[in-house]
């Protein structure tokens, strides 16, 4: 069996008193896309940085494809944390190629196959002065995949891109995992972005890992069973025609106006039916399909960051 990818083992990080990173386990297996959440301040980007290295960790260890050790842990990681920096007054290609002599990995082609996978190809010889934020972040991405890493971790990628950028990254991110082979952790924001590109999911709260699986396992987990909003042209006699179906009841008003009801024992079609023999009359009944922000907040107590 193949050594995973990357495993934080009791990671942890204080600042003064406070425990921004707080004994975190994750485990993400060669060829997954995961998805790394959490509430505004859970301590994601810290946890970051700890795994790269790029601060110290008070506890805990980090291996990367079984390495402990820092530096042949980063000849295998490709890393955009945060909104990344450049020299303004070079262009996105001297960028680079101040990256690769700093780094010592990489060549003028594989400069060049990063700028045309994120769609600055053509632009690479502008100053980076002139990029938009979005350009800015796309030559981040570029500067993190020079070398051909096997694992990449980003930190919001899609940050500052539009609707069409945005699914222009996730194309490139499955791409690059489907065909190259490559490990993905992202950070985001955007949870519908995550259950679109990942196919496993972390979310931390005040530090500590809270829930991990795939997207399908931890909405089936969280759903607390099948639920339908009905439409009717009498609530009164809906909820008291509840009361008397085992199997079905009240979750209460939604503010499309109709009344959502946990399933339990029972499917819609029974409950259809039920409700038709008790007198109540039904515009509509639609299945509630939930999503991972429905399962992301049951879970955490904050917003998203």
């Amino acid at each position: 069996m193949s050594e995973p990818a990357l495993v934080a083992t009791g990671l942890t990080r204080r600042f003064g008193g406070r425990v921004a990173v707080d004994s975190l386990n994750i485990e993400v297996q060669p060829g997954d896309t995961y998805g790394f959440l959490g509430p505004n301040g859970a301590g994601k980007t810290t946890a970051i940085r700890c795994m790269l290295g790029l601060i110290r960790r008070d506890a805990g260890e980090v291996r990367i494809f079984g390495n402990a050790h820092p530096v042949h842990q980063r000849r295998n990681v490709g890393a955009l944390v945060e909104t990344p920096t450049f020299h303004d007054w070079l262009s996105g290609r001297a960028n680079l190629e101040r990256s690769v002599a700093y780094a010592g990995i990489g060549d003028a082609k594989e400069i060049d196959r990063a700028l045309h996978l994120v769609g600055l190809g053509e632009r690479g010889d502008e100053p980076a002065g002139t990029y938009s934020l979005g350009m800015r972040q796309r030559l981040g991405i570029a500067r993190a995949l020079v070398g051909q890493p096997r694992l990449l971790i980003l930190d919001e990628p899609t940050n500052g891109l539009d609707p069409r950028g945005m699914k222009e990254v996730r194309d490139l991110l499955k791409g690059l995992a489907k065909q190259d082979g490559l490990t993905i952790l992202v950070s985001s924001h955007l949870l519908s972005e995550v259950e679109l590109l990942c196919n496993r999911v972390g979310i931390i709260e005040k530090g500590r890992l809270i829930a991990e699986g795939t997207v399908r396992e931890l909405v089936a987990e969280r759903s607390q069973g099948q639920e339908v909003d009905v439409a009717v042209a009498d609530i009164a006699k809906l909820a008291a025609a509840l009361v008397g179906i085992d199997g079905a009841a009240s979750v209460g008003a939604q503010p499309n106006g109709r009344t959502r009801v946990r399933l339990d024992g029972i499917d819609a079609a029974q409950l259809n039916r039920k409700l038709l023999g008790a007198g109540v009359e039904i515009s509509a009944l639609v299945p509630v399909t939930h999503t991972l922000e429905d399962t992301f907040l049951r879970l955490t107590s904050a917003e998203i960051s």
